[in-house]
């Protein structure tokens, strides 16, 4: 009986299992392959399956943005503010610039680079470097800048493109301008080239004119042909002849009205280029005890000064150069021109005066070269060829 019992529970458990297989139905292939986007399945060899690739999705890497270098002034100990184009102190305070890099280098006004006394320090920290100005003074005012520093292992070059740059003024009520040590200071007014008076003042406040000495008299500033800058000064354009001569700024500020270092302005009628020489021989092939003459000629810009200088092939054994120069104003397309000329005098040639003649330009802009070649016939090429023209003179009757 018992033997029963045991032989139908074990039927029953049988069952069960079967009956639960049953449920775990296997997924349809098909079914599978539908579902996979993008898939493309294969058969792997040897084992008759079928399997499928998962799809290749490029990535583009993103590259981390690079932190922008900015200024920040040191207001306080933990307030800082954001520092913009200019910034103004007082003189006799304290400034402390922070710039955020590692490293990163600082330029300063070249008085302060001169400064031996100790109030200027520059400190490099992990991420931010720092310059500390002590006793500032209205000999300071100028332009800072940080730059900060690409380095590859120990080898570190600015980036220049990513410099930042303020215009400090340190106010001083005593002192409109920044002070000076010279009376009087010479600058060249070269023809289209702007020249910069640089009455630099200490406070952006200040009204600033331009006088002129003699006569005495206020030169117009039209902000065309003369324009004022308060962070550079007064800047002449397009100069000319008429604006040489002794000139001053005058700045005022409340009651306060102080002249600054006289300008002796020298105008030079600078040209635009380099002259270009052009070369001419009186001929490229000369015989031994011939003359020979080779002309530099330039024709360029009036009251423009230009030096014509000779290397010929005499010039190492030191044979002497006799040239005659001459300047003359010319008519050029209805205009009037200079034409600057030099005439290299050979007398007697020689068969050493064989080779190159060069010609040398320069005036305050540069210099340009031109040259040219020039052959000598001995005397002996010259003695042989009559005779042979006679000997065929000689032969001629008999033959006919």
């Amino acid at each position: 009986m018992k033997w029963r019992v045991v032989l139908f529970a074990f039927l029953v458990s049988l069952l069960i299992i079967q009956f639960g297989m049953c449920q775990k139905v296997e997924p349809d292939p098909k079914t599978k392959a539908e579902k996979r986007p993008n898939g493309k399945s294969k058969t792997v060899k040897g084992t008759g399956k079928a399997t499928s690739s998962k799809p290749k999705v490029k990535t583009t890497p993103v590259t981390p943005k690079e932190a922008q270098t900015y200024l920040t002034q040191v207001v306080n100990k933990g307030r800082f503010q954001k520092v913009g184009d200019t910034l103004t102190v007082q003189a006799g305070d304290a400034l402390e610039l922070r710039c955020k890099g590692n490293p990163v280098q600082w330029t300063v006004p070249a008085y302060l680079e001169e400064d031996d006394e100790g109030r200027l320090r520059t400190v490099q920290h992990e991420r931010y470097g720092t310059l500390i100005l002590a006793n500032a003074t209205a000999a300071d005012t100028g332009e800072y800048t940080c730059y900060p520093m690409y380095c590859e292992e120990k080898d570190c070059r600015k980036q220049y493109d990513k410099g930042v740059k303020v215009f400090i003024f340190f106010s001083d009520p005593q002192e409109l301008f920044v002070p000076s040590s010279d009376y009087y200071e010479v600058i060249q007014l070269r023809t289209n080239w702007p020249t910069v008076l640089p009455c630099q003042v200490t406070s952006p406040l200040a009204k600033v004119n331009l006088h002129r000495e003699f006569p005495p008299m206020e030169v117009n500033v039209d902000g065309q042909e003369i324009s004022f800058d308060v962070k550079k000064g007064f800047t002449i354009h397009r100069p000319k002849q008429y604006h040489a001569g002794s000139l001053y700024c005058v700045a005022s500020l409340g009651n306060l009205r102080q002249s600054s270092t006289k300008y002796m302005l020298i105008y030079v009628n600078y040209p635009a280029a380099p002259p270009s020489p052009a070369i001419q021989t009186s001929s490229d092939t000369v015989a031994v005890g011939q003359n020979l003459q080779v002309t530099c000629t330039v024709v360029g810009e009036q009251n423009v000064v230009v030096d014509l200088t000779w290397e010929y092939p005499e010039q190492k054994i030191g044979r002497p150069m006799y040239t005659q120069d001459s300047v003359q104003t010319v008519q050029v397309d209805g205009q009037n021109r200079q034409r600057t000329q030099a005439v290299l005098l050979v007398d007697e040639v020689r068969e050493v005066d064989q080779g190159t003649y060069t010609c040398t330009a320069q005036n305050l802009q540069g210099s340009r070269s031109a040259s040219t070649s020039v052959k000598v016939q001995s005397a002996r090429a010259n003695t042989t060829k009559p005779k042979r023209n006679q000997e065929a003179r000689q032969r001629s009757p008999t033959e006919t």
